[in-house]
């Protein structure tokens, strides 16, 4: 069993193709994965960047990905970069992961549009919603960022965030820490010590994890 953890960017489809954005929102620019072994250990990546269809890359996409124009100018579209990816990951038994179910739904979207004989079903039969998973292992009824996720592993987030590639590589050091149950939830036992009522709770854990605090109070 191989498992494939994935991350998209996307840029929005110009306001200009009104009757385009009926279908699809947006388009994706960057696709970024990781392979992992049946071990978890990573063994390849995947990279590249896709030329958009519908309208130029816009100025705070750039901002938030550092991706412009220039840099997929030139690069194929998503038909062409859709099929090298699914060639890189092989016809052998695989489970593919992202952060979310938010990646498969632009997938379908873009495929539905770009590649109507895709059959889609391929993808949904070994997707994975990686966070889902993690945020039911700590027993979260909200969910968690990647970042805040790495935190409470402490873990530094390595690369730059929204750079496809970098979030695939991070978001697969959860995927294998999340295999062995008894160093999960040594790593996350501070999570885990907020989660749970306790009146010598530590207010330095709160500090540390905000965010955790904040879901704390909503459970």
């Amino acid at each position: 069993m191989k498992h494939i953890v994935v991350d998209l960017e996307m840029n929005p489809v110009g306001k200009e193709y009104r009757d385009v954005r009926r279908k699809l929102n947006g388009e994706i620019i960057e696709i970024g994965a990781v392979r992992l072994n049946e071990d978890f250990v990573q063994e390849d990546e995947f990279q590249c960047y896709v030329c958009p269809e519908y309208g130029m890359v816009k100025k705070h996409i750039t901002e938030l990905t550092g991706i412009t124009q220039e840099k997929v100018a030139g690069h194929p579209a998503f038909a062409d970069s859709f099929h090298a990816f699914v060639v890189w990951i092989g016809e052998a038994e695989t489970k593919i992961y992202s952060w979310s179910m938010s990646d498969i739904k632009q997938l379908r979207k873009e495929c539905r549009l770009k590649l109507p004989d895709f059959d889609v079903t391929w993808l949904d039969a070994r997707w994975v919603d990686l966070q889902q998973e993690f945020d039911d292992r700590l027993g979260l009824h909200n969910s968690l960022a990647l970042k805040h996720a790495l935190g409470a592993m402490g873990r530094r987030f390595e690369g730059s965030q929204h750079s496809a590639l970098a979030d695939a590589v991070n978001t697969s050091a959860v995927l294998a820490l999340m295999q062995d149950d008894a160093k999960f939830r040594e790593t996350m036992r501070p999570v885990l010590e907020i989660l749970e009522p306790s009146d010598g709770l530590s207010n330095s854990i709160g500090e540390l994890f905000p965010d955790l605090e904040k879901l704390k109070r909503n459970l």
